[in-house]
């Protein structure tokens, strides 16, 4: 039974409002310690870990059968449905040239002030892992989303791990996607162990410079654990979404939507905030009216009742207030001129404008990145981008002239903060100047 109702924003209690901006963050304390151990033993037992834990999977199980080979995916090519594969190549070539437009340029430098020069340089990382989350879901849209930022910004090397099937088999559709995003090496191994092997090298995973990926609370648990041995991207948790609509709103579009960011899992989180009561109510209506025909009713009454809400603002001040405060994940608009609210927009994982650009055109092929950061992390997190996958160093040139006209500000703060041996490096080069 549907617990949904429609509640006025500002006579919401401050526990209700806490409840809905909460939502279900992923809480890895329960697993930490387990976690922990895991990571541990692959840090100094290497690919035995994934042996042992793979044992049942395969008879005589050897490290050979956790990398993928060129006749598996020449295999899962043959196994695919030809009008999926066109549609991972449709959307590949999108996502590419999204992101290809978000390369800077090599180098750039300016003259801060005569004599002076600095400059920065754009340097990708040598070698990156991705994460494929696998089990009972199968997101090969998610290793397209990794892997091809990671090629577009000049990472020399790109490989990729997913638990595998009963078999050792890893589904036709993700290695086909893993092929074509131009991933060099696919492993069998999933869970804290992938982290943990790409984090601290084995002898068959090689060691990465940073780990991106979604995952379970088990893959986030084990990417905070590395952090620091690697790079991570940022936490990613339930998926979340929040429609800003008012008067204009088509209903039957609002209720779509609603949904279908409801269907993700149990704890998947579902906002409708408006300045229309009489669409929140027709929204109310027709989802109670369509649930008992839906597909995965369990989830869905899960996700609604725990984690979503149809909020009426007062105005759109107030709506937009809430909605940056609640930070989401995905914010569809779907206002009169949402290219006017665009602008009053903080704090987003990614934004859909209007009523032709529904959540799942960007979850699959429109071109932007769907790596998104959940629980209000969009607050000081972006999606995964081109940026994820390079350094960018800094580099400066001064003249005599330069240092010059510095000289005295760099000596008085470095004595200022007790290093006078910083100090000196300044005046040594003046002494017989």
């Amino acid at each position: 039974m549907l617990e949904l109702i429609v509640e006025k924003l500002r006579e919401l209690s401050d526990q209700r409002r806490q409840a809905i901006l909460t939502r279900s963050r992923e809480d890895i304390s329960a697993v930490l310690d387990d976690v922990k151990r895991i990571v541990e033993a692959v840090r100094k037992r290497g690919d035995i870990e994934a042996l042992e834990i793979y044992g049942d999977y395969k008879y005589n199980l050897s490290p050979d059968d956790l990398v993928v080979k060129p006749a598996e995916i020449e295999a899962a090519y043959n196994s695919v449905d030809p009008k999926i594969i066109e549609a991972l190549q449709l959307a590949a070539a999108n996502i590419e040239k999204f992101h290809q437009a978000q390369l800077e340029k090599e180098m750039w430098s300016i003259e801060v002030r005569p004599g002076i020069l600095a400059g920065r340089l754009y340097r990708p990382l040598e070698r990156v892992g991705c994460y494929i989350p696998g089990g009972l879901a199968k997101y090969p849209s998610t290793v397209l989303m990794t892997i091809i930022p990671a090629r577009v910004a000049g990472v020399r090397e790109i490989i990729a791990c997913t638990p595998p099937d009963q078999g050792m088999v890893v589904h036709g559709a993700t290695l086909a996607a893993a092929h074509l995003a131009g991933a060099q090496q696919i492993y069998k191994i999933g869970g804290p162990w992938a982290i943990a092997a790409m984090a601290y090298g084995t002898n068959l995973v090689p060691k990465v410079d940073k780990i991106v990926g979604p995952g379970n609370k088990y893959v986030t648990a084990a990417k905070l654990l590395v952090f620091g041995e690697v790079a991570i991207d940022s936490p990613a948790g339930p998926s979340e979404a929040l429609i800003l609509a008012d008067d204009r709103a088509d209903p039957r579009l609002v209720v779509a939507d609603f949904l279908s960011q409801a269907e993700h899992d149990p704890d998947a989180s579902s906002v409708l905030v408006t300045t229309s009561e009489k669409l929140a109510h027709q929204v109310l209506e027709a989802i109670t009216a369509e649930f008992p025909h839906l597909p995965r009713q369990e989830i869905l009454q899960a996700a609604i009742n725990n984690h979503s809400a149809i909020l009426v603002a007062h105005d759109l001040s107030e709506a937009l207030e809430f909605v940056n405060l609640y930070a989401p994940e995905h914010l569809q608009i779907l206002t009169r001129e949402p290219f006017e609210v665009l602008p009053c927009i903080r704090h987003a994982g990614s934004i859909f404008l209007g009523p032709y650009a529904p959540i799942p055109a960007g979850d699959y092929a429109s071109g932007t990145n769907h790596v998104l950061p959940t629980g209000q992390c969009a607050r000081m997190f972006s999606g995964l981008s081109v940026d994820d996958f390079i350094k960018k160093p800094t580099f400066q040139h001064l003249s005599l002239e330069g240092l010059q006209s510095v000289k005295e500000a760099v000596i008085i703060l470095a004595e200022a903060e007790g290093l006078p041996l910083h100090a000196r490096t300044i005046a040594e080069r003046f002494r017989y100047v």
